[in-house]
Parts: structure tokens; C-alpha cells; sequence
């Protein structure tokens, strides 16, 4: 199976590669990226290495998918968005991401999850995208609400980061 490229108006959304390893590693291990991600904050270039492979096995088993986003005309990854989680039987998946500080606020972040939510609805015969977001993550409930999500409830103690359990919102949309 190939992998899908997606275009919006200012942004593509492709295949992760190692050649990524780089700018991956820059958000991944960036304190302010990770502070609500779910995951400690990586230590060097190998465990960028290794998500990349993850994210390909991944595709490749059909349990989720994970595109690098890309400014239109620059080589380098912005960010990431995608889905885990994916069940074909029960035609769901969640939905993640996560952009470099320099980007944030400048609607890439909806642009991007727009066209993944349209590929999951069209492409991969999704009925319902879930995120599950921290509670003090403002800036992405925000965002989720703005692109017709609906808050669920509270998911309790569903998240340890740095050995602290956290508990979680859960939202939805259904096709």
C-alpha cells in the first residue's frame, strides 16, 4: 500500500522518513511540545529514529498512520499529525499531533487536522475520530471544538507522563 500525500492550501502532509530524524527529534524532545503529549521528552537522535520505524510499522499493519507536515516550498517538518489506535472492524481511530513552537498560532495545526479528519472519513472509512487531550491543554480543546469535536467526559488517571498519572478529556466527532 502507498503512502497517501495530501496537499491544503499551504501545507503537504507526507511520508516520515529518517532523512526527518532531525526535526522530529527538535519537537519530540522539546519541553513545551511535550509538555501535554503523553510521552517524556526524548533524549537523543535514535528515539526519533526508532518513532519513525514505529510509524511506518504502523501504516504498514494498518493501525494507524502518520504524516510529516511540511510548509509548502521548505524541505523541513513542521509537525505531525495522524492517526493510532485505528480499528478497521469498528471503523474508528484517534487522532494526534503536535507542531514546533514557531508555528503554533498560525492555523497550520487546523489545516492540517482538517485534511487528515477528511482522509480518515473518505479514505480509511472512518465513522468516529477520538483525542484524547489533557485537561490543562487549553489551546487544543480549543482547536478540537473549533473543527466540530464534542467533549465526551473525563477519561481519570488514563495518562502517566514523568511517573504522574493525569487525567485526561476525551472528544469526538462522528461522521
Amino acid at each position: 500500500m502507498e503512502f497517501p500525500k495530501l496537499e491544503t492550501e499551504r501545507l503537504i502532509l507526507r511520508e516520515i522518513t529518517e532523512e526527518d530524524a532531525d526535526e522530529l527529534f527538535n519537537n519530540f524532545s522539546n519541553q513545551e511540545v511535550m509538555k501535554y503529549y503523553g510521552s517524556n521528552p526524548m533524549e537523543n537522535k535514535e528515539e526519533a529514529v526508532g518513532l519513525i520505524n514505529g510509524f511506518t510499522i504502523n501504516f504498514r499493519q494498518k493501525r494507524g498512520i502518520r504524516w510529516g507536515i511540511q510548509l509548502k516550498g521548505k524541505k523541513n517538518l513542521i509537525g505531525t499529525v495522524g492517526f493510532h489506535a485505528w480499528s478497521p472492524k469498528n471503523n474508528r481511530a484517534e487522532i494526534g499531533y503536535e507542531l514546533n513552537p514557531e508555528f503554533w498560532n498560525q492555523g497550520f495545526a487546523k489545516e492540517a487536522i482538517s485534511k487528515a479528519m477528511e482522509y480518515g472519513f473518505q479514505e480509511m472509512q472512518l465513522k468516529r475520530i477520538g483525542a484524547v487531550v489533557f485537561l490543562e491543554n487549553n489551546s487544543s480543546e480549543e482547536l478540537l471544538l473549533k473543527l466540530g469535536f464534542i467533549k465526551e467526559g473525563i477519561l481519570r488517571s488514563y495518562i502517566v507522563q514523568n511517573c504522574i498519572s493525569y487525567d485526561t478529556n476525551i472528544y469526538s466527532i462522528i461522521k
